[in-house]
This record gives C-alpha cells, sequence and structure tokens, in this order.
C-alpha cells in the first residue's frame, strides 16, 4: 500500500493520484457569458448532482497552473452568476475536448469547437445544441478555497433529448452514451455493455455480511461481490425449500460428482453457487450453499 501525505507533494503531482482514483467523473460543460455577452464554453470534471430539493449541481474550475489567474468561466460568473451545464456524450466528447484549450478572453468556444448555441429559457447563456441533457442554473454561492472556485448551482430549467427517454418518460440508461473523465489523458465510455444494475438495499433489510456461515464466507471460489449479494437476502430458505431443492438434477449431479472424487462437495457448491449469483439469483444459490450445513438452522441436508 502506498500511503501519502499531501503536503509532502507538490500540489499538482498529488492531483495525479487524485483524478486517477477518485474517477470516473462526470464532466459539467459549462457555457457562461460575461456581462457584454462574449460567450464561454469549458468542461470541468470537479463536477456532481449534490441536492434535489432544490435541485443542486456543483462544480469546481481551479485557477490556473501556470499562473495562477482566474479562468474565464470564474470571471465570466464573477460578472453574470448564470450557467449552463450541458452534459457530455460519447458523440461530443472530440470536440468537447477541442473547447477545453485556453483560447484568450473573448472568443467563443461553440465558434472554435464546432457546437451549435441553442438559446436558454431563463438564463442569458446558450445550451449546446448537441447535448443530450441541458440544465439552466443560477449560481447561488461561491466558494474559493485555495486555487479551488466551487460553484453551487441551482437548477431552474432542465431539456432532456427525447432518444434518451424510456416509455415510462424517464431517462432510459440503455438509451445513454455518456462519457466521463479519468486521470491523464483517459475517458469512460458509459455505453451499454458496461452498465450493470445493483439491488438497492434500502428497500428491505438484508441478513447482513455476519448472517454469513463462516464456511461460506472464507470460500476462496466466491468473492466479495458474492458474499454482498448473499447478505442482502431478507430471510434465508426454510428447511422444507433446502430439502426440495436437493432433489433437482444439479444438486443429484453434484453430489454425485463429490462421492466419484471429482471434487470436494463445498467446492462444487461454492462453484455452483457463483455462476447463480452471476445471474443474480440470490435465492437459488443460497439453496445451493445450504446443501452441505446440515447444523445451520438445526437441520439435516445429508
Amino acid at each position: 500500500m502506498l500511503t501519502l501525505d499531501p503536503k509532502d507533494l507538490e500540489p499538482r503531482a498529488f492531483y495525479s493520484y487524485l483524478t486517477g482514483t477518485v474517477a470516473p467523473r462526470p464532466i459539467a460543460f459549462v457555457s457562461s457569458t460575461d456581462k457584454h455577452g462574449n460567450i464561454n464554453l469549458s468542461p470541468f470534471s470537479f463536477f456532481n448532482i449534490m441536492g434535489i430539493n432544490p435541485p443542486i449541481l456543483v462544480f469546481a474550475p481551479n485557477n490556473r497552473g501556470r499562473d495562477g489567474s482566474k479562468k474565464d468561466t470564474a470571471l465570466n460568473i464573477a460578472e453574470v452568476p448564470e450557467v449552463v451545464i450541458n452534459m457530455v456524450d460519447f458523440a461530443m466528447v472530440q470536440q468537447m475536448s477541442l473547447a477545453s484549450i485556453e483560447y484568450p478572453r473573448g472568443i467563443n468556444e461553440f465558434i472554435k469547437a464546432g457546437f451549435t448555441p441553442e438559446p436558454s429559457i431563463l438564463v442569458t447563456p446558450p445550451r449546446v445544441k448537441e447535448s443530450p441533457a441541458q440544465f439552466e442554473c443560477k449560481v447561488l454561492e461561491v466558494r474559493e478555497i485555495g486555487t479551488m472556485n466551487l460553484y453551487i448551482c441551482q437548477i431552474i430549467m432542465a431539456h432532456f433529448a427525447e432518444d434518451i427517454i424510456g416509455e415510462n418518460g424517464k431517462i432510459d440508461q440503455r438509451k445513454t452514451n455518456w462519457v466521463a473523465r479519468m486521470g491523464a489523458d483517459w475517458y469512460a465510455h458509459i455505453s451499454e455493455g458496461a452498465m450493470f444494475e445493483v439491488e438497492k438495499p434500502n428497500t428491505k433489510i438484508g441478513i447482513g455480511y455476519d448472517a454469513i456461515p463462516e464456511s461460506i464466507r472464507l470460500s476462496k471460489i466466491l468473492t466479495g461481490n458474492h458474499l454482498g449479494q448473499l447478505g442482502n437476502i431478507e430471510v434465508l430458505p426454510d428447511k422444507t425449500e433446502v430439502m426440495a431443492y436437493r432433489k433437482t438434477q444439479t444438486i443429484k449431479d453434484i453430489i454425485e460428482q463429490s462421492i466419484n472424487g471429482c471434487a470436494y462437495l463445498d467446492n462444487l457448491l461454492h462453484d455452483e453457487a457463483r455462476r447463480l449469483l452471476e445471474m443474480n439469483k440470490v435465492k437459488e444459490a443460497w439453496l445451493v450453499l445450504l446443501q452441505s450445513h446440515n447444523d445451520f438452522l438445526g437441520y439435516n441436508t445429508r
């Protein structure tokens, strides 16, 4: 384990560790204007949701590393405390990167990067037409800590492309194609193939990791993720269910393999449970695992 004290490193050096590990990070593609109406468009990956009532987005451009000066976005917000935060998908990532170049103040990155300005409804800065999600925001508060400028923004109008909306009228994650920032020059492409679902445990009270028998917790086959799934079940299968499952062909075959010396029974059962858990069949996995626990819950499955 590499242990570092940030005080012992030059800030930009520690920054590389931060961005390489606090990742992937969503990208706020921020459009802003100065008091003369000059438009700026810049991406920031120090960004996220921070509130729902009211809806709050927060992003934080740092001062320029070369001279400590404030970036154009920060200067614009000081004059016009409004922004549009446009989300970035894969179809626009290269253009977004082009807009990150530090052009002289007053240069319009919409033009330089080839984006289409779309008039906003409630704020002065324009939206990025190519963005699948655009949030018109008023800047509620600015916090300056060291070289960081933290902007707390309230969403006052939102726009979503029809092609990311599902039949239920909500965002369908399978239709999105977001990109996210990682360390150095790396990005993540969050397409459907890279996504997976994890059942939320806050809708029920699972038995917990500590209620899993030690022989299962110490398995050489099941991982921490598998054990997390097992601990999320509310109630273990009862004796009747376990004994009924013992009559399935799968368990009969596993027991036959064990009798013939192919492998230890626990290993065979754990391997089958792993297969079931990877299909999110948690109860079935428990029915398999409990076949070898004659003393667990006070019944014999032999």
